[in-house]
């Protein structure tokens, strides 16, 4: 018999952490499906983003990538076209952001660098500045991929669901931003 994601939580955290912790960490966590809507701030348009556990660094939908120097920093100009889930039409928008940092990753294909952003997304009713890595994903089915360095600052996965939240964000939201912020040490394990 297959137990549903949460009941295995509520089964595991107990013995890993204690009764008392564990209860109190399901109480106060919230829980997003492997599957959400989201939005790029501050632009607005609301997108299907694929939460996964086996990607460390997050990783967004962009084309035209190029490097450049202002201001004596390395900068990163590049454009992104998503299908907007609320229009179900195609939108296109342009940014420049300051390179964060350069990931390399290795897959099937082999090893590639990637330049890597700061960049503000909606999910639920908070805003999360996190890393992105930079990548042709046109043809992936999910514009945005949440990786395990997000995923620590949102909550609960429950690989089980999908679209648990509608991204709802306004100025009064809270952000969760970056900066100062410590991941846990077995992250990039």
């Amino acid at each position: 018999m297959r137990l549903p994601a949460l009941l295995t939580a509520a089964l595991v955290l107990p013995i890993i952490v204690g009764a008392a912790q564990a209860r109190e960490y399901t109480e106060h966590a919230r829980i997003f499906g492997w599957v959400e809507k989201a939005e790029i701030e501050p632009w607005g348009i609301e997108i299907k983003a694929k939460l996964d556990s086996g990607a460390l660094t997050s990783s967004m939908h962009a084309r035209d990538i190029e490097r450049f120097e202002k201001d004596d920093e390395d900068w990163v100009r590049f454009t992104v076209d998503v299908e907007d889930t609320e229009e179900d039409e195609t939108v296109t928008r342009t940014y420049e952001r300051p390179l964060f940092r350069n990931v390399r990753i290795r897959g099937a294909g082999g090893t590639e660098r990637r330049p890597v952003v700061l960049m503000k997304m909606c999910m639920g009713q908070r805003v999360y500045e996190e890393q992105f890595s930079l990548e042709n994903r046109s043809d992936m089915n999910y514009p945005l991929l949440i990786g395990r360095r997000t995923i620590q600052h949102l909550g609960l996965l429950d690989v089980t669901a999908t679209f648990l939240h509608e991204p709802s964000c306004d100025d009064d939201s809270p952000v969760s931003r970056e900066e100062g912020r410590e991941d846990d040490e077995d992250i990039g394990t």
